[in-house]
């Protein structure tokens, strides 16, 4: 337990998810059964057909294939922030079932993330910040000694004095549609810095299996002018470069 770093795994995604998003949007204006449709759709490489549909808008057919992530090393702030995205499922692990007590944890300490920027402050700074953590991790196991004879009840009103940097395990699935959304809001550098460092890793696990699919998938400034205004962050050769070696 403790510090904690981003883990991300690509657990299932729809198989052959560009022939079914091909599928969807075909079978809009073809005349042949299903079975004839598929059959041509196999038969023939779909990915200019897909890119077309991208550059057009046309986005409900990508609703049909979804993919499943998990995420480890991700604090209670970022949850905060990725459960907006509404058209999603999420698990997440329990701070009313999972207890944080400190005779639980590898190191007397519940996980949490440090910020990047107070790394950058040094090491000095990196213990201020652990210190700060373990006499939470004080306060957290005070509450559970008083409220031991609660059960379960106990652990849902410790964990108030828990602070944003907790960590926590996510389990999120997303359809392409949503997916791409996501990307373009979050993966922007003005994004948090750890919903972007989440999202550009999911991007890059995407890109392998589906790459027509994503291929101009990221930040908006990619493939037009950066939409932030005077907020812009001037970088946009950087993130393009970034994103094409991604």
């Amino acid at each position: 337990m403790g510090k904690k770093e981003l883990i991300v795994r690509l657990l299932k995604q729809t198989p052959q998810p560009e022939e079914l998003i091909a599928m969807g949007a075909k079978m809009c204006y073809s005349s042949v059964n299903v079975d004839e449709l598929r059959e041509g759709i196999k038969k023939k490489d779909q990915s200019g057909f897909i890119e077309n549909l991208a550059e057009m808008g046309h986005f409900s057919p990508f609703e049909h294939a979804s993919f499943t992530f998990a995420a480890e090393g991700v604090s209670r702030s970022l949850l905060a922030q990725i459960t907006r995205h509404r058209i999603a499922s999420f698990s997440v692990q329990s701070q009313r079932y999972v207890s944080e007590h400190s005779q639980t944890n590898e190191d007397g300490v519940f996980d949490y993330i440090i910020p990047p920027r107070i790394k950058e402050m040094g090491e000095e700074y990196v213990e201020v910040f652990n210190e700060q953590m373990a006499t939470i991790q004080k306060w957290y196991d005070f509450w559970l000694t008083k409220l031991e004879n609660q059960g379960e009840k106990g652990h849902e009103d410790a964990r108030f004095v828990l602070p944003n940097a907790a960590g926590t395990k996510i389990m999120v699935t997303m359809n392409v549609r949503e997916l791409l959304h996501f990307f373009r809001l979050r993966c922007c550098n003005r994004a948090q810095w750890e919903i972007r460092e989440l999202a550009t890793e999911m991007l890059r696990l995407v890109k392998k299996e589906a790459p027509n699919i994503f291929k101009n998938a990221g930040p908006r400034c990619l493939t037009g002018p950066c939409p932030e205004g005077k907020m812009s962050c001037g970088k946009q050769a950087e993130v393009r470069e970034k994103f094409s070696r991604l």
